[in-house]
């Protein structure tokens, strides 16, 4: 933060005057600096806020990401049929596909058809996925008609064992477990680095601020003697801080948000499923909306009592 040099003090301000009261206050606010926009503060608050803006858009897309991936595998569940035979297996998937059609906790059930089990599996067993010669198992897509629970996939696993030997019934949300547990940690993570960019900008503007009021000392200390008090010259020094800010922060949120929609057109370009589940809604706008006016407020404050504590030094 740069304050211009304070004007010079005409000698009649200087010398002896009546005592200290209503006349002096106005002369001395004349001497008070007239702060302009300069430096490298706004610039330092920008990157800062630019920063801040990236983590907390990433945090909330992980956030509604996996809150999509939960809510879309939340009833969903999957049987397995493992059976050598060939002709077996066949008819163990159709009876499979018939018990569980009459039960009213499923809504819908759909045979996977072994070419599309061999397309998925062929990036990893290679030609033998059509070969026939590795038995793989039958797969039925099950959809409930609420969120699977411990006690629904007893019900089933249960229901399928006395009539279809080799089935296993798996909930789909338990396979991308490990998938939610690395999501939350990027979020905590997000938020740490938001936390920490925190302390920075409050740690830039606390040593901004002191630097800027300790080289107009000496004319402060004049202010003084002629009746200028600490809210006028606080008043001052906050305003050049307040437009230092407010033009870093709008710098630094319009960088963020243009990293962001560029990084989002990239995953938009994978054409994903889970991926399209990370979108911002209208909450999700207002939180990143928010992060330059914490930012702003985050630098008054602290400057108000960085220059609170210089001025009471001075006295």
């Amino acid at each position: 933060m740069s304050v211009p040099p304070l004007p010079e003090v005409p000698e009649e301000a200087t010398a002896p005057a009546a005592p200290a009261g209503k006349r002096r206050q106005p002369r001395a606010a004349r001497l008070l600096p007239q702060p302009r926009m300069g430096g490298l503060m706004p610039w330092v608050i920008a990157i800062l806020i630019a920063l801040v803006v990236i983590a907390a858009a990433g945090g909330l897309g992980l956030r509604n990401l996996a809150e999509s991936a939960r809510a879309d595998l939340a009833s969903a569940v999957t049987v397995q049929v493992i059976e050598p035979n060939p002709d077996l297996r066949a008819a163990r998937g159709a009876e499979t596909v018939k018990l569980l059609q009459g039960m009213t906790l499923v809504r819908s059930v759909r045979l996977v058809p072994p070419e599309e089990l061999a397309a998925l599996l062929e990036p990893w067993l290679g030609p033998a996925a059509t070969s026939g010669d590795v038995p793989i198992p039958v797969l039925v897509d099950v959809e409930l008609v609420r969120r699977a629970s411990p006690a629904d996939l007893e019900t089933l696993t249960a229901a399928l064992e006395r009539k279809v030997p080799g089935a296993r019934v798996d909930a789909q949300s338990d396979w991308l477990r490990p998938v939610y547990s690395a999501l939350s940690a990027l979020q905590w993570l997000a938020l740490g680095l938001i936390g920490l960019v925190a302390l920075a900008t409050a740690a830039a503007v606390w040593l901004a601020s002191r630097n800027a009021l300790a080289s107009h000392r000496e004319t402060v200390e004049i202010i003084h003697l002629l009746g200028g008090t600490d809210r006028q010259i606080t008043r001052i020094f906050l305003g050049t801080v307040l437009r230092e800010a407010a033009f870093g922060a709008l710098v630094g949120t319009a960088a963020g948000l243009g990293a962001v929609l560029l990084l989002g057109q990239q995953f938009a370009a994978l054409d994903s499923g889970m991926t399209s589940g990370g979108g911002f809604a209208s909450v999700d706008w207002l939180v990143i909306a928010a992060v330059p006016l914490a930012g702003v407020l985050l630098a008054l404050m602290t400057a108000r009592m960085t220059i609170a504590l210089a001025l009471r030094d001075m006295l």
